[in-house]
């Protein structure tokens, strides 16, 4: 439903693209997640007709992006990182003119503003001015907005940033049930939980380019994957696991262990690289039935943050704090 191949863009000496290619299949979530200034925001403005691109294609439902925009603008919604309302209108006004601005007619425009305003749990504050909105109250209608002309595909440009706790939930929530709808959706984001919980894949990029690519699961096996971490009693002289101990401990996991796995010993600690699905009560339960005597057992598994830090050199936390000073011109983040 969306593909792009070779793009690339340049603002002045910037180059915010440099060759981008991706794919997302009917139905399903693409999680498009980098650093600051990777070129996120840029891609989602040459596929929903906003830019375009200094070279490469692009396609949304079959349809050119460069060649066809009217018809590739009638197939999308898109949310950008802010919310795009107009603060003089009531809630039910601005559902109401985008509905008008696709042709509904003014009927069908005011009964889809009805079914929207229930769905996004806004009847009650229909008729007031946004600009007395919440934040996560705006975001809801801008998405709302979006969804205006019943969508294809849609295009979420970082929808959670800004939002409380609870207002994230309830949007993780209403992503979840378009995607079950059949939604086919593409999701920038900097929160790694975010891409974690709601994508189907995701694609990690920098310096405008993609530098890995799939499931959650998937990204994390490429840096290690799991480790089942034993702690043995404090029983020799220096506080260390003895070579038979270790030699235990590998043989009772067998083959959860990966293979060709080596263990790595710190003082009384033993670990070992084991399969994804590997599970504590797995290894507890085999050094059970081996005899072993252990102190504890843990299965340690890496997180997005350790696959973000691995692929770009920095953590998100990290990259977020200094965002406002790389992202400097328009476009490019």
């Amino acid at each position: 439903m969306i593909e792009a191949e070779g793009l690339e863009k340049r603002f002045g000496e910037t180059e915010a693209l440099a060759g981008l290619g991706l794919s997302v299949p009917e139905g399903q979530v693409l999680g498009l997640l980098g650093p600051n200034g990777a070129g996120k925001t840029t891609a989602v403005r040459i596929l929903t007709t906003l830019l375009k691109p200094d070279a490469g294609r692009a396609f949304i439902d079959g349809v050119d992006v460069l060649a066809e925009p009217a018809r590739v603008r009638a197939r999308i919604g898109v949310t950008g990182q802010y919310a795009a309302v107009d603060e003089g209108l009531t809630g039910r006004e601005n559902l109401e003119i985008v509905g008008r601005f696709n042709h509904l007619g003014r009927a069908a425009s005011a009964r889809r503003a009805d079914e929207l305003l229930e769905r996004f749990a806004l009847t009650d504050a229909a008729d007031r001015v946004v600009k007395g909105f919440s934040g996560g109250m705006r975001r809801r209608i801008d998405i709302a907005m979006s969804l205006v002309a019943r969508p294809r595909i849609l295009f979420l440009d970082e929808p959670t940033t800004g939002l409380d706790p609870r207002s994230r939930i309830a949007m993780w929530d209403l992503i979840g049930e378009l995607k079950g709808k059949g939604m086919t959706t593409l999701l920038t984001t900097q929160y790694l939980d975010e891409a974690d919980h709601l994508s189907d894949d995701i694609m990690v990029i920098d310096h405008g380019r993609s530098i890995a690519q799939g499931t959650a699961t998937e990204l994390k096996e490429q840096i290690g994957g799991a480790r089942a971490v034993v702690t043995l009693p404090d029983v020799t002289t220096n506080g260390a696991a003895d070579e038979h101990d270790e030699r235990s401990v590998v043989a009772a996991i067998g083959d959860l262990a990966k293979a060709s796995a080596l263990p790595y010993r710190d003082g009384s600690t033993v670990s070992i690289a084991v399969h994804a699905t590997v599970t504590t009560p797995d290894v507890v339960r085999r050094l059970d039935a081996a005899g072993v005597e252990v102190a504890d057992v843990a299965v340690s598994r890496p997180t997005l943050d350790d696959v973000f830090l691995t692929l770009t050199g920095r953590s998100a936390d990290a990259d977020a704090a200094d965002g406002g000073a790389v992202n400097q011109l328009e476009g490019v983040n």
